[in-house]
């Protein structure tokens, strides 16, 4: 897939709400909670404009039991897509539009992704470096299977500085 990396967009906000009530009207009462995450939740961050989204639920293998509905409403349902205990929804095609990140209550992805949205949100600074980062490799590559590993080190530092923020807090 294309790198399509894109200025923040305010509507990113509505897309989430729009689709964290919509997957509402399918899960239910498996869900604990919807989270907005990823650089289209961070005010003034360059992104891929595809929303990245957390649904938080009681039981992930009862999510399992939804994949060819979700399948028939236009997502393609891609497994636990290498990380252990979670399950991946994207919807959109080639022109993505949302990746549902379905994780159990409890679940340690949580904690990890979202301290590391709220350290963005709170460092202005660290989500500029992050954004001239991401611009430079955008610039170097078309594909986001080579763009995608090449950003993973530089955030694997900010999550280290995301982590001791959080701790001293």
């Amino acid at each position: 897939m294309k790198v399509r990396l894109t200025d923040y967009r305010e509507e990113w906000k509505s897309m989430y709400k729009e689709e964290a009530a919509f997957l509402m009207t399918i899960f239910g009462d498996e869900v604990v909670s919807f989270e907005h995450f990823g650089s289209t939740a961070i005010q003034g961050m360059k992104a891929k404009p595809v929303i990245d989204m957390m649904c938080i639920v009681k039981d992930i293998s009862a999510i399992d039991s939804y994949n060819e509905q979700m399948e028939e409403l236009g997502y393609d349902a891609a497994g636990d897509w290498g990380i252990e205990g979670r399950r991946l929804f994207r919807k959109g095609g080639e022109n993505r539009t949302h990746h549902i990140h379905v994780y159990q209550s409890g679940n340690p992805q949580i904690e990890r992704h979202l301290i590391f949205r709220d350290y963005m949100r709170a460092h202005p600074d660290e989500a500029a470096r992050y954004n001239r980062f991401k611009e430079e490799l955008a610039d170097k590559y078309e594909s986001t299977k080579d763009y995608s590993p090449a950003k993973k080190a530089f955030v694997s530092e900010m999550e280290k500085k995301a982590l001791d923020w959080q701790r001293n807090r």
